[in-house]
């Protein structure tokens, strides 16, 4: 049977989701208000909440100083890129995992989990070294490729969960009716698992959007995508908080929209794939 839950027990539980949700989000709030106060405003203390004096003297400064349109076109094509890259490698990979596995599958599983311990750091040489070698430093396709390298494991290890949710007995049936391999996937498992794609696109554009450890050590002025745009409003002069949230809202913006827009087809694929 059911359990039965209190209207006070519902109050409870939304105001207690509704708190953390806004304790999570209250770091880019404080940096969107940030970026309309002037520069002393913002260093202010005690801190001023709202009660300021609200400019957008910073974003014109921000756009008069950098190309944003150059930096937002190639965070675009580094995390679509890289995460269209990664979908069209996992689909296959995570479809032999869930419908044909071997002894070994798990193994290979948990071996690539275990890559995401290793720090970056460590292999940061290497690959700036090969990149070099190979003339793909500060461009868009070595980025491309290093961050579907990154994110491939968790693009793997969320579609072979949403697949294993698939039953098997649909695919057996296709077989029966002469669908070939390709038809299989494309006509059977690939709209099955909609949802589960979309959350898993989703997920690795932000990923992909967000990263700048590799970003700001593997370009330089043509291929840096916003977290460059963003780092280079830290200069030894110190840091200017005002136009350094500027630039962060500038560059948070179109994920936040990307969010907004997907949210159903996010939800809707992780409970997809929660439920058996």
């Amino acid at each position: 049977m059911a359990r039965t839950v209190t209207q006070q027990r519902k109050i409870i539980n939304t105001g207690a989701a509704w708190a953390v949700g806004l304790l999570i989000f209250f770091p880019i709030l404080w940096t969107i208000l940030t970026s309309f106060k002037t520069e002393a405003q913002a260093i202010a203390d005690p801190p001023i909440f709202l009660g300021f004096d609200w400019t957008l003297e910073n974003y014109a400064t921000v756009l008069e100083r950098s190309n944003y349109a150059r930096f937002l076109w190639n965070s675009v094509v580094i995390a679509g890129g890289s995460t269209i890259l990664g979908i069209i490698i996992a689909v296959p990979a995570a479809w032999s995992m869930a419908f044909v596995p071997s002894k070994r599958t798990k193994d290979i599983l948990l071996w690539m989990l275990s890559t995401k311990m290793l720090p970056a750091v460590g292999v940061l040489y290497p690959i700036y070294l090969l990149f070099i070698r190979i003339g793909i430093l500060d461009t868009k396709f070595g980025l491309v490729i290093v961050l579907m390298l990154i994110n491939l494991p968790i693009i793997v290890w969320m579609l072979y969960t949403y697949f294993k949710e698939i039953p098997g007995e649909i695919l057996e049936a296709a077989r029966m009716d002469g669908a070939s391999l390709k038809e299989e996937v494309l006509y059977v498992l690939t709209p099955m698992a909609i949802p589960g794609i979309a959350s898993t696109l989703l997920l690795n554009v932000i990923l992909a959007w967000n990263e700048a450890f590799w970003t700001l050590n593997l370009t330089a002025a043509k291929a840096a995508p916003l977290t460059a745009f963003i780092a280079s409003y830290s200069s030894p002069e110190g840091l200017f908080y005002a136009k350094l949230s500027a630039a962060s809202t500038m560059a948070i913006a179109p994920i936040l929209i990307l969010g907004w827009f997907s949210q159903k087809q996010l939800v809707s694929g992780l409970t997809f794939g929660a439920v058996k």
